[in-house]
């Protein structure tokens, strides 16, 4: 499983690398960039403007690509193995406890940003991509949450237990019992909520908040 994890960590690492060079807003680097200014009087509320913005942006984003992947019928790729693997990664992400659920999101999101903060250091567009394809490889072998990311991967296991047609059961020899708990609310609450708190603690506080107090404190004032 090493291996397979590791290059599907490389792939997963080109979605970042777009979001940097083509400067798109991710909502797990956002919370880095807005970490660490909070001796403003209007930031709380700029913050949470900006947040949910990002936020919800992202998530308009990962439910449209889930749509064209259904509409592709890429699901039933290699006699269904594709749609199968969404399902099983899908349903594992959800029997997580809470704890479990944040400390993996604080994990993923730790790597997320100092990916980021590592391509401000590169001079060149091959500069930037290369040095964040290994944090981002890391966390995604590593079996980390990240809450945009599981914004496509839980809905599509949804999708699939829920109007997959009969022949994708028959190929891979299960029915949609087997994956009961992928539910939209059982989503929300099982892995989305504790996911996104982790992300925001692993990236705005860990990340993001600890080289402000380094490094920018002191302007702040002037």
């Amino acid at each position: 499983m090493g291996l397979p994890n590791l290059s599907v960590g490389i792939c997963f690492s080109l979605g970042l690398i777009l979001c940097v060079i083509c400067g798109a807003d991710l909502f797990t680097s956002t919370v880095l960039n807005r970490g660490g200014q909070s001796q403003r009087s209007n930031y709380l509320g700029q913050l949470a403007k900006n947040w949910l913005n990002v936020y919800f942006g992202n998530l308009v984003g990962a439910l449209l690509f889930v749509l064209l992947m259904w509409l592709s019928g890429e699901y039933m790729t290699a006699n269904g193995g594709w749609g199968l693997n969404v399902l099983q990664t899908a349903d594992h992400k959800m029997h997580h406890t809470f704890v479990e659920a944040v400390s993996l999101g604080i994990l993923a999101n730790l790597m997320v940003c100092l990916a980021v903060w590592m391509s401000y250091s590169g001079r060149s567009l091959m500069d930037k991509a290369m040095i964040m394809v290994l944090p981002v490889a890391m966390f995604v072998a590593s079996g980390f949450e990240h809450s945009i990311a599981n914004m496509f991967m839980i809905p599509m296991g949804i999708v699939i237990r829920n109007f997959a047609s009969p022949e994708f059961w028959t190929a891979i020899g299960s029915t949609p019992e087997s994956f009961s708990h992928l539910t939209v609310m059982n989503f929300i609450t099982d892995n989305l909520i504790p996911v996104t708190i982790g992300n925001i603690i692993g990236g705005g506080l860990l990340v993001g908040l600890t080289y402000w107090v380094i490094y920018l404190r002191g302007n702040d004032h002037h």
